[in-house]
């Protein structure tokens, strides 16, 4: 069954029948409409998803670019990858699109990629405001940005207090007891989300009066095995610390686990304080103590300006950050007790 019988059923020109199909109805009678949708019952007809495509001139696509990932990672070897992009594919699927996925190493490389794939708008994660300027100028979709910072550039994006997240993890902190803290932070050379977390951390030790110099700082991938391997760093260091502040959950799951394998247990030889709140969190021994955000609050509003962008083809500015808190559990010892 196609256009054309169907046309010849219903005793009208294919034009209308198409015009049904497409939801355009402001020529078509009801008696008409009503006939051709009865025939497509009965027959079971379905319409070509590419052809539509082509006459609404829209895809019904939505394209997610997760970058700076080497082509031998797995982006689901970090548990924020598979939850945020979890909860943008529910929005995606609830507004009746379809997700296209796309994990590149430099997230200038999907330019070509999108406008050849024909998406109808795309969410791009974390990415470094450099790079901005130059997808934005290239790719003429509605875009949304998760986790970026770009002062001055004209963006949509949806992100969280990162700077108020690192300060909050210091103050936790030292509001224990803790005043020799070790930071495990990925590289903070590039403005962004984790020097915004740098920042504020910093700013509570000062404020606080504890002392906090680049020596307390361990640099690493944000990995589980990364994490494992800072953990026995850090036993063996001899620095003294109590407490371990992560910027991210994965690496505090990691750094847990390379502490005990060096016979330290957490917290009563060692506290450690994650950051990003996974739900795994709950599933570790003891529960991770972790700066929490709300994927599902990042998700809704993300694609909320996306979708609104689509159906009015127009252009918005917003930069919205979540405001964010500890969430208490069983990995940092109370020093005043």
């Amino acid at each position: 069954m196609n256009i054309r019988e169907i046309a010849q059923r219903a005793g009208v020109s294919t034009a209308t029948v198409s015009n049904v199909i497409n939801g355009k109805l402001a020529k078509v009678s009801d008696e008409t409409r009503e006939k051709i949708e009865e025939i497509i019952r009965e027959t079971g007809y379905k319409p070509s998803v590419m052809a539509r495509s082509l006459v609404k001139k829209e895809s019904r696509l939505i394209g997610l670019v997760v970058p700076y990932l080497g082509k031998d990672e797995d982006f689901f070897a970090n548990p924020y990858n598979a939850h945020i992009i979890a909860a943008l594919e529910r929005y995606i699927r609830g507004n009746d699109y379809y997700l296209m996925l796309r994990c590149v190493g430099d997230p200038r490389e999907i330019v070509p990629l999108l406008s050849s794939w024909n998406v109808d708008g795309a969410f791009f994660l974390g990415i470094y405001k450099d790079e901005v300027p130059e997808i934005k100028s290239q790719i003429d979709i509605p875009i949304v940005f998760l986790d970026t910072y770009a002062p001055g550039e004209e963006i949509v994006n949806i992100g969280i207090e990162d700077y108020r997240g690192g300060y909050l993890s210091a103050r936790y902190l030292i509001g224990k007891g803790h005043e020799k803290i070790a930071l495990v932070t990925p590289d903070i050379s590039s403005e962004g989300v984790i020097k915004e977390r740098y920042r504020g951390f910093s700013d509570a030790c000062r404020e606080a009066g504890v002392a906090f110099k680049k020596g307390n700082i361990y640099y690493t991938e944000s990995t589980y095995q990364s994490g494992v391997l800072v953990g026995q760093d850090i036993a063996f260091g001899g620095g003294d610390y109590t407490a371990i502040a992560c910027m991210s959950d994965i690496v505090a799951f990691g750094v847990v686990e390379g502490l005990k394998q060096c016979g330290l247990r957490v917290p009563y030889d060692m506290s450690v304080i994650g950051f990003d709140n996974l739900p795994d969190c709950e599933f570790m021994s003891p529960k991770l103590t972790s700066i929490a955000q709300d994927f599902e609050w990042k998700a809704r509003k993300a694609s909320k300006y996306l979708f609104k962008m689509i159906a009015d083809k127009s252009t918005l500015v917003a930069d919205e950050r979540q405001p964010i808190r500890v969430i208490e559990r069983q990995s940092v010892k109370n020093l005043y007790e």
